[in-house]
C-alpha cells in the first residue's frame, strides 16, 4: 500500500465508527496464494498483493475491473457480486450480476503468478470489452517507475522488482496513467480510481505503475501478472513464462485443475460433521496462504503498513508461529494430514534463526528469516531491558521437543534440533528467576511489561516437553527441575480464585487475561512428567473457570459473542466502551477447556465432561456457521459489539487453535453436534 492509497482511504473513511481510516482491510473478500505470493480478491473482484513479507516483492497495489458494452463502461464494484472458494481449493470464484448480463471471474495465485479468468454469458458476447485497471508498485515504490511495452505484454519496473502482465486474447489497447498530482493528494476528496480524462502529460504515462488494459471478451479473457527479481529472472525468461501462463490457463477448467492439484487435503479417514470438516479445510488453506517458502508464517495480512494504528502484522513472531507449528503437529497426528514438510520447514527455520544466547529475536521477515522492525529486541540491543518477549523461547522449545519426540527426523535435522534445544534451554534458564517465574519482560499482547502468567505457562510447557524428549539425561534433568520451579513459582500469582495477569514490582495485577488460559495446556504437559497434587489441579480448574466466566461477552447489539482479550482492554475500541471480542481469546478458551478435560479425564475426575461441553460450546462460535467466523471461512482477529469484523483477517493463530481443538475433541469422541451458546 502506497501513501497516496492510504491518504485516499483516510479521506473516504474518516469519522467511521468501525473503520480505521488509512488501512487496507481484508475483512471482506478472499485470498489466493499457493506459493510465495499472496493476492487478495476483493468482494467485487479487485486484486491487491499482500506478498512482500512472503516473497520480498510487492506486485499489485490497486485494481478495478469492468465491462465496456455498447460504449458504456460499467465497473464491477457497482454490481451485485457473490464470492466463494471452488470445492475447498484456493480458486476464488466471483459472480458479477448486472440487469441484463452476468460474468464469472476465477482467480488463482500459483507461486509468483496470479491468474484471472473472466467468462461471460450470452449477453456479454459480441462487441464487448473487458477493461482492467491495474496499479503496480515494484519495490514498494509509487514513484520512479517505468513501463516497457512488449506488444502483447507489459513490464513495469523500478529497480530489482520487475512486474509483468500478459493477456489472452491480445489487448486491443494499453494505456498508461499519469500519477496523481499534489492538488489531488491534498484535496478533501478521495482520489478517483482510475483517474479518468486527459491530464495533458502524455509523455509521463510511461513513468507510472498504472495501466488500463482493454481486451475482447468474446470467448472469455485471461490476465496473468508475474512478479520477478530482474537479477534472478532475465526479461526474456519472464516474458516467455507470463505468455505461456496466459495461453495455458485459458479456461476455468484449467485453473480448477491447477487448484485441485496444489491445495492441501484433509485425511479421507476423518469422519466429521459438515461445519467441523469445513473448518479443517479452511484452517489448512489459511495457514498455507500465510506461509513463506521458508516455513515462516506472517501473523496475518498486513492491513496497517504505515503503523498508524498498530505495529504491523506482516512479520513472523516466534511465539505464535511456534504455537501454530505445535497445533499443526497435534492435528496432523490425529487426522494424518501429510504435513511432514511443513513441520520440517518450521523446525529448520527455528534452528537457523536462533541467537547465540539460545533465544529468538522479536520478529523476522518470513521470506528470508532476517530480523524485521520491532520493539522487543532487548537481548539484541545493548543492555538488559524488559523489552524482550521471553514466551517466544518457551513456545519454540515446546514445539521442537515435541517434534523430536513424536516424529522421525532425518539425521542432519535431528542433530541440529538437539543442538538448538540445548542452547534454548540455556536461554530459558538464564531468564528464569530464583522464585520460579520468568524475568520482567513484555507480554504476549505486546502492550505491557511485568512477570506474566502467560509467560510462565510457556516456560512450564517448554520445560515439560523437553523433559519428555529423547535428549541427553542432563537436559531432561534440568528441564524437569525447571518445570517444578515454575509450578512452585505460580504461587506468587495465585489470587485465591485465579492466576493474576502479572506481577509488577512484587504486586499482583489481579486482572483476568485470556492468554493465561495457556496454563491449562501447560499443566497437562507438566502432568506427563510431574505428579500434580490435588491443590494444583483444583487451582487450574478454578482459574480456567474464572477466566472463561469473567471475560465472556455477549453484547446486545449483534449476534457476536465470545471472550475479550483481558480486563480493561481498550485497544481499537473506537466508540464502544467495553473491550472487543477476540477470536484468538475465544479459541484459546475452547482449547484450554479441552486440555483441562483431558487432564481431568486422565485422573478420573468427573469435572472432565463439563469442560468438554464448554470446549464444544466455545468452538461452535468459531465454526463456519458460528458468529465469529466470516462467510469466507476466515477468523478475523477482533469484532466490534455491533458485529463488524476488524484488524488482521485471516489471523493464523486462532485458525491453528481451532484446528487443534477440533482434532483433540474428535480424538476422544467428544466432538458432538453442538447447540449455540445460550444468549443468557
Amino acid at each position: 500500500m502506497t501513501l497516496r492509497d492510504a491518504l485516499s482511504d483516510f479521506k473516504r473513511h474518516c469519522g467511521n465508527a468501525t473503520r480505521f481510516p488509512g488501512e487496507r482491510r481484508t475483512t471482506a473478500g478472499r485470498f489466493s496464494g499457493l506459493g510465495g505470493r499472496l493476492v487478495h480478491v476483493g468482494p467485487h473482484g479487485s486484486l491487491r498483493d499482500y506478498s512482500y513479507p512472503l516473497s520480498g516483492r510487492y506486485g499489485i497495489d490497486r485494481s478495478r475491473f469492468g465491462v465496456r458494452r455498447n460504449g458504456e463502461l460499467v465497473w464491477f464494484d457497482s454490481l451485485d457480486s457473490t464470492q466463494r472458494y471452488d470445492d475447498g481449493t484456493a480458486l476464488v470464484v466471483t459472480e458479477h450480476e448486472a440487469e441484463d448480463w452476468s460474468l464469472t471471474q476465477h482467480d488463482l495465485t500459483l507461486d509468483d503468478a496470479h491468474l484471472t479468468r473472466f467468462v461471460g454469458n450470452g449477453e456479454t458476447s459480441g462487441d464487448v470489452e473487458l477493461v482492467a485497471y491495474l496499479g503496480f508498485a515494484p519495490d514498494g515504490r509509487d514513484d520512479r517507475i517505468g513501463q516497457l511495452r512488449h506488444g502483447d505484454a507489459v513490464e513495469v519496473f523500478h529497480a530489482e522488482e520487475h512486474d509483468y502482465l500478459a493477456t489472452a486474447p491480445r489487448p486491443s489497447a494499453i494505456d498508461g496513467l499519469v500519477p496523481a498530482n499534489f492538488e489531488t493528494l491534498l484535496s478533501d476528496r478521495p482520489q478517483e480510481v482510475p483517474p479518468m480524462g486527459d491530464a495533458g502529460r502524455y509523455e509521463e504515462s510511461r513513468l507510472s505503475g498504472e495501466l488500463v488494459v482493454s481486451l475482447a471478451l468474446d470467448e472469455g479473457a485471461t490476465l496473468v501478472s508475474l512478479l520477478a527479481d530482474h537479477g534472478e529472472t532475465p526479461r526474456e525468461d519472464a516474458l516467455s513464462r507470463v505468455r505461456e501462463l496466459a495461453s495455458k490457463y485459458d479456461s476455468a477448467e484449467a485453473l480448477r485443475a491447477a487448484a485441485e492439484k496444489r491445495s492441501p487435503e484433509r485425511s479421507p479417514d476423518a469422519t466429521l460433521d459438515t461445519p467441523t470438516a469445513t473448518a479443517v479445510t479452511d484452517d489448512l488453506r489459511v495457514l498455507s496462504f500465510l506461509s513463506a517458502d521458508t516455513g515462516a508464517r506472517i501473523a496475518g495480512p498486513d492491513f496497517d503498513p504505515f503503523y498508524r494504528y498498530s505495529g504491523g502484522y506482516g512479520y513472523t513472531w516466534f511465539r505464535d508461529d511456534a504455537e501454530i507449528s505445535r497445533f499443526l503437529l497435534a492435528a496432523d497426528g490425529h487426522f494424518d494430514l501429510s504435513l511432514s514438510d511443513w513441520h520440517a520447514r518450521s523446525a529448520r527455520l527455528y534452528c537457523e534463526t536462533q541467537r547465540d544466547d539460545g533465544t529468538w529475536p522479536h520478529r523476522v521477515w518470513p521470506h528470508d528469516g532476517t530480523i524485521a522492525p520491532g520493539w522487543a529486541n532487548a537481548r539484541v540491543e545493548a543492555g538488559d531491558g524488559a523489552d524482550y518477549q521471553a514466551d517466544q523461547t518457551g513456545s519454540v522449545i515446546a514445539f521442537l521437543a515435541t517434534y523430536l519426540r513424536t516424529r522421525n527426523l532425518d539425521s542432519d535435522l535431528e542433530s541440529t534440533v538437539r543442538e538448538t534445544l540445548r542452547a534454548a534451554l540455556d536461554g530459558l534458564d538464564d531468564t528464569l528467576e530464583a522464585d520460579g517465574l520468568p524475568v520482567h519482560c513484555q507480554n504476549a499482547w505486546e502492550n505491557m511489561t511485568g512477570r506474566f502468567a502467560h509467560t510462565a505457562a510457556t516456560y512450564l510447557e517448554g520445560y515439560a516437553a523437553l523433559a519428555r524428549a529423547p535428549v541427553a539425561d542432563d537436559l531432561r534433568d534440568r528441564a524437569l527441575d525447571g518445570a517444578n520451579a515454575v509450578l512452585d513459582g505460580l504461587d506468587e500469582l495465585w489470587t485465591g480464585e485465579f492466576y493474576a495477569l502479572r506481577l509488577v514490582d512484587g504486586e499482583r495485577d489481579e486482572r483476568l487475561d485470556s492468554s493465561a488460559l495457556a496454563l491449562a495446556a501447560a499443566h497437562r504437559a507438566a502432568a506427563a512428567v510431574v505428579a500434580l497434587d490435588a491443590e494444583q489441579v483444583d487451582r487450574i480448574v478454578s482459574h480456567t473457570e474464572a477466566v472463561l466466566d469473567g471475560l465472556w461477552r455477549d453484547p446486545d447489539e449483534s449476534d457476536i459473542r465470545g471472550l475479550a482479550r483481558f480486563e480493561g482492554d481498550d485497544w481499537r475500541v473506537r466508540e464502544q466502551d467495553a473491550p472487543k471480542i477476540w477470536t484468538v481469546s475465544t479459541a484459546w478458551g475452547a482449547n484450554a477447556a479441552s486440555e483441562l478435560a483431558d487432564l481431568l479425564s486422565e485422573r478420573d475426575d468427573r469435572r472432565a465432561e463439563a469442560f468438554s461441553r464448554r470446549s464444544r460450546d466455545l468452538l461452535a462460535l468459531l465454526l463456519p456457521d458460528g458468529p465469529l467466523c466470516a462467510d469466507s471461512g476466515y477468523l478475523p482477529e477482533q469484532f466490534f459489539d455491533a458485529g463488524a469484523a476488524d484488524s488482521a483477517t485471516p489471523l493464523g493463530w486462532p485458525h491453528a487453535i481451532r484446528l487443534a481443538t477440533v482434532a483433540a475433541l474428535d480424538e476422544r469422541d467428544a466432538l458432538q453436534p453442538t447447540e449455540r451458546v445460550a444468549d443468557d
